[in-house]
């Protein structure tokens, strides 16, 4: 899946650097050189990340409005050359000045792309199809099918309910990956069917950023 993005700009040799960027990032542009046709835009729809260029009429109210539903984070603001743009830095999530620096863009657009990622993936659940191996109580170990994995956790189905008393073991494979999964966890929730909710704990830091890896891999690619 595309992130988005929508840069408000005139600006169109900006604009063209803007885009070179955001594209190798696999973040899509629409490009508005109008505040008020921007904000139209952001009222009937979601975007991931807005680029405000200060020099462009208009832009003092346009950001001055954002507080008022518009759905756009993070907010990314291009300083202009007025010497007026303290008051919209204060607001912004990231800011760099012009002319645009392509390294110092590169890494400040890097930022606000895996700021997105982290707040998708914190509450996105990636749809699998796969045996795991589920160890708990004392060496007692049971096959389920894993329905669906996040950064939190997992869900389950099992042959038939069973009790899962105390903390348990989660085994398997990330598909496509040689990214061996062995991770303690707790029951969240169970139902009369065979289904269950793992919660993770404890995630060893390469296991967890593993992990992030391959789950930003497979958003940004289905």
């Amino acid at each position: 899946m595309t992130l988005s993005s929508m840069v408000v700009s005139r600006d169109w040799a900006e604009v063209s650097v803007l885009e070179c960027i955001l594209g190798g990032l696999h973040i899509g542009v629409d490009v508005e050189p109008e505040p008020a046709r921007a904000r139209a835009k952001l009222a009937r729809s979601k975007i991931d990340a807005l680029i405000v260029d200060c020099d462009l009429d208009g832009t003092t109210s346009f950001l001055r409005g954002l507080g008022t539903g518009l759905n756009a984070v993070p907010l990314v603001i291009v300083s202009g050359t007025n010497g007026h743009t303290q008051q919209q830095d204060s607001l912004a999530t990231f800011v760099f000045k012009k002319p645009i620096s392509v390294e110092q863009a590169v890494r400040t657009l890097s930022a606000a792309r895996n700021m997105i990622l982290d707040g998708r993936l914190r509450y996105n659940r990636h749809a699998l199809d796969l045996t795991v191996s589920l160890a708990y109580g004392s060496r007692k170990k049971v096959e389920a099918h894993l329905m669906n994995l996040s950064q939190g956790g997992v869900g389950i189905r099992l042959p038939r309910p069973v009790a899962l008393p105390g903390p348990v073991r989660v085994s398997f494979q990330l598909p496509e990956s040689k990214i061996q999964m062995k991770v303690q966890g707790e029951v969240a929730w169970t139902d009369k069917m065979g289904n269950a909710g793992i919660r993770f704990l404890g995630l060893k830091p390469e296991v967890k950023r593993d992990l992030q890896l391959w789950l930003a891999q497979q958003y940004l690619t289905h």
